[in-house]
């Protein structure tokens, strides 16, 4: 018996496929709404879900619970675990102790970040970039914070190849994007806790309109690694008030570079005209 959200999400996405109607449903709605299986009776949960209240008592002990309030305990903990509001985290910041060991914690934390990430993601990526480097066309997304993030992905990536775009959605025209979006081409999306709801609409679009969806994330199972092709995790752990985006920035990196490696001289070549080009309409300083 799993006692942790993301064990427990990953087992149900595991056995999906085997479920009958009822539990497919039931656990559609675990998923999907993991806040209101914290509060509501299981009762409220069955009339939401449209099931009956047995089949969620029945899906409980298939996944290895005694009974429904065990399953439900789960989705209390998550609660209970969910990212610190910034403004908690910033009183905490001010009263640390001295700035020298502000530094030794945010150098160590980085670190631990970058370690951690790169143990996680290093089989993905390779399966990323094919996936990728296969797409007629790639789409990026990032949003806020993470915005940074994608567009230094697009960046580099456009470098050696043109049929790279960022969604941006600036002057609210994230509609009009996404109708870019076709199949079998390939969407990037990234995100952490708590979501960016225009995150999650890109994802659920990419995968509706039949592009290969690639989650940069932090869970495996975010609104936007349920239904991922490949998902490639970062940490963002830090002393700090805001979480830490160092690892996500060393992914997105970490794919160029794959990407890159993958094409070939081709895209060596590709590269160099791009260089070129930045010189000679005065890019950069002399």
């Amino acid at each position: 018996m799993t006692t942790h959200f993301e064990a427990l999400a990953t087992l149900i996405r595991e056995r999906f496929q085997d479920f009958s109607p009822q539990f497919q449903t039931g656990a559609a709605f675990l998923l999907d709404n993991p806040d209101e299986i914290a509060v509501l009776s299981m009762r409220k949960v069955a009339e939401r879900a449209n099931v009956q209240p047995a089949a969620l008592v029945r899906l409980a002990q298939q996944l290895g619970f005694p009974g429904w309030n065990e399953l439900r305990e789960v989705f209390v903990g998550r609660v209970r675990t969910r990212p610190e509001p910034l403004t908690s985290r910033a009183k905490a910041l001010m009263n640390a102790n001295s700035v020298d060991s502000l530094s030794h914690r945010l150098a160590a934390a980085q670190t631990h970040n970058l370690e951690l990430t790169f143990s996680q993601s290093a089989e993905s990526i390779a399966s990323a970039a094919k996936l990728l480097r296969k797409a007629p066309h790639v789409h990026v997304a990032g949003f806020r914070s993470c915005f940074p993030v994608a567009f230094s992905l697009v960046y580099g990536y456009r470098l050696f190849r043109s049929s790279v775009s960022l969604i941006s959605a600036e002057a609210g025209t994230l509609e009009m994007q996404l109708r870019a979006i076709e199949r079998k081409h390939a969407t990037i999306v990234v995100s952490f806790a708590p979501y960016s709801v225009e995150s999650v609409r890109v994802a659920e679009a990419a995968v509706s309109q039949g592009s290969k969806l690639i989650a940069l994330t932090d869970s495996v199972v975010s609104p936007i690694a349920l239904n991922a092709d490949q998902v490639l995790l970062f940490s963002h752990d830090t002393p700090s008030f805001f979480p830490s985006l160092l690892a996500a920035n060393a992914i997105a990196e970490w794919l160029v570079a794959q990407l890159l490696s993958l094409e070939g001289p081709e895209a060596v070549e590709r590269l160099g005209l791009s260089e070129t080009a930045l010189h000679r309409h005065g890019a950069y300083m002399a």
